[in-house]
């Protein structure tokens, strides 16, 4: 590859490279998913990416009617699993039963929960009020809770389904590489990101005897409109790889395989694990010339 073929990996212009559109192995047709804060970004990739691969999807949001039913209709599109929308603020404990009792009314139950709502409330510390502060942990890592905590209860009463997957249920907690690196001006989000790092691993060995399967994707830089102002322009992406060695943005798609994968039972004997999906940004890229 020439210098000048390289550069074009730098280049914010140009489109990203995605899944095909509908792949034809169903990994996890049968299984029931439920996807949260699913009408855009990365829990919108995942949705349909858990969709094409056979699932049933549950589309969670807590605002964007519209956005939610146009991921509904893309999962539909390829022909395979059933979906519909479901509004639902996860921080809510209520929101949050009537949601699952939904998805048992409609789907029977639940075998793919994928806990990835998420926001952002930023400011410098001191300047940070005790509103940001709650708002952050309560959607990020509480609401992380409250779902995996109802679908652990259907898993347990379930059981194990031999012809449909081979654990019992699969939680995914989507984190971020904010749970290991610190991130000064974001330390609420930095927070809830480390609880649920470790609120992922103990419940992963709390539940492991119940044949149920609890890990982590956490994702780096992610081209998403959220973050745009990071990678939109040649200045601010060039300024963006400085910290990823892998010298390219991460698609939704790169995350959505992730999770296709640990949802599969492909991934079967993994529990407790974190992936970290970041081309490298753990790494320490500051220390690529010796420091």
């Amino acid at each position: 590859m020439s210098d000048g073929d390289f550069s074009l990996m730098h280049d914010p212009t140009l489109p990203p490279v995605v899944m095909p559109a509908c792949p034809i192995e169903k990994k996890l047709k049968g299984q029931k998913a439920l996807v949260t804060g699913a009408s855009s970004g990365i829990g919108k990739g995942i949705a349909i990416g858990l969709g094409h691969a056979g699932a049933d999807v549950v589309v969670n949001y807590v605002s964007g009617t519209s956005d939610a039913e146009a991921v509904v209709e893309e999962i539909m599109r390829c022909g395979g699993g059933k979906s519909y929308a479901h509004r639902c603020d996860v921080s809510d404990e209520d929101d949050v039963r009537q949601m699952f009792d939904r998805m048992r009314r409609e789907f029977g139950t639940v075998d793919i929960l994928v806990n990835n709502a998420g926001l952002q409330q930023d400011a410098p510390f001191e300047e940070m009020t005790l509103a940001q502060w709650n708002k952050v942990i309560n959607v990020n890592l509480t609401g992380q809770f409250l779902c995996a905590r109802e679908v652990v209860r259907e898993f347990k009463r379930r059981g194990a389904q031999p012809a449909v997957t081979c654990s019992a249920g699969k939680i995914i907690c989507i984190s971020s590489v904010h749970d290991v690196i610190p991130w000064a001006g974001h330390v609420n989000y930095a927070a809830s990101k480390g609880g649920v790092a470790m609120m992922m691993k103990s419940l992963a060995q709390e539940v492991a005897p119940w044949r149920i399967r609890v890990n982590a994707i956490s994702p780096g830089a992610v081209r998403t409109p959220i973050n745009m102002q990071a990678w939109s322009t040649m200045e601010a992406y060039t300024e963006l790889m400085r910290l990823v060695p892998y010298k390219r943005i991460g698609e939704v798609d790169d995350i959505a395989r992730a999770a296709v994968w640990l949802a599969s039972d492909d991934s079967d004997y993994i529990t407790g694990a974190t992936i970290y999906v970041d081309g490298g940004m753990t790494l320490y890229p500051g220390f690529e010339t010796g420091g």
